[in-house]
């Protein structure tokens, strides 16, 4: 195992266990992955490393991850990969090359905004305007991703964003690295959170003038990425002195 593949189990491994921690798990359902190059060392996506079938996120090991390729083969690892899992994850990896890491989950203040007729993230809040224009809306509930059409499906939702809400279903964060995708995942359910408890008031949200949106989306372009490194670094931390299990 080169030292590259054994730091993205690890990480992979962090984002689920906090994931968890966080609350944004269901059961033993929904996946994270993250595509590795081929063998001859260019990202197609077709091979990614996926949290394995029927273990709760809390539990798993950076040893426990499978890698498979883009058939469904089980490339390393001893654990299956659940379908719904490899046809959302495989589809969005060939079809979507900035989709290096995708994380999927029922997270329950996202979630609830796809519940919703016409359900957006509203721009009126300092966490939603880091996700200003970077958001797709799959308005259309196709049942289970049982097959390898709706995985195209909903990958050809996404096109060029980095976020997707999926009707009645959940939502899709997507990123070069998992400390970006995972730290959007938490950041998009803090600003989901605060807008459904705002709404539950029966007040009219705030609007915020066009010209602040476009200033801090330029604000937000630079310091994503900084806010990502530090918060994945101090969760891994923290991680390491309290469950240093993962490492296995």
């Amino acid at each position: 195992m080169t030292t590259d593949i054994r730091q993205a189990r690890i990480d992979l491994a962090c984002s689920l266990r906090w994931a968890a921690r966080y609350g944004l798990n269901e059961g033993v359902d929904n996946h994270f992955s993250l595509a590795l190059p081929d063998e001859d060392g260019v990202m197609r996506g077709n091979r990614f490393l996926i949290n394995p079938f029927g273990w709760h996120w809390s539990e798993v090991t950076a040893s426990s991850m499978v890698l498979c390729d883009g058939e469904g083969n089980i490339l390393e690892g001893e654990e299956t990969v659940e379908d719904t899992a490899f046809f959302i994850h495989s589809e969005m990896h060939k079809a979507v090359p900035s989709a290096v890491c995708i994380m999927h989950t029922h997270q329950p203040y996202a979630t609830a905004l796809t519940l919703l007729e016409g359900g957006r993230l509203e721009m009126c809040e300092q966490n939603a305007l880091a996700f200003d224009g970077r958001i797709a809306y799959d308005d259309e509930y196709g049942g289970l991703a049982l097959d390898e059409n709706e995985g195209k499906r909903m990958a050809s939702k996404i096109g060029n964003k980095s976020v997707l809400f999926l009707a009645c279903h959940g939502v899709i964060t997507t990123g070069p690295t998992v400390q970006d995708t995972f730290n959007d995942l938490y950041y998009l359910e803090r600003a989901a959170k605060f807008q459904v408890l705002a709404k539950s008031t029966g007040q009219k949200l705030r609007s915020i003038p066009e010209e602040t949106r476009a200033h801090t989306r330029q604000q937000a372009s630079t310091e994503n990425a900084r806010v990502a490194d530090r918060h994945f670094k101090a969760l891994r931390r923290m991680l390491e002195k309290e469950e240093p299990e993962f490492l296995n």
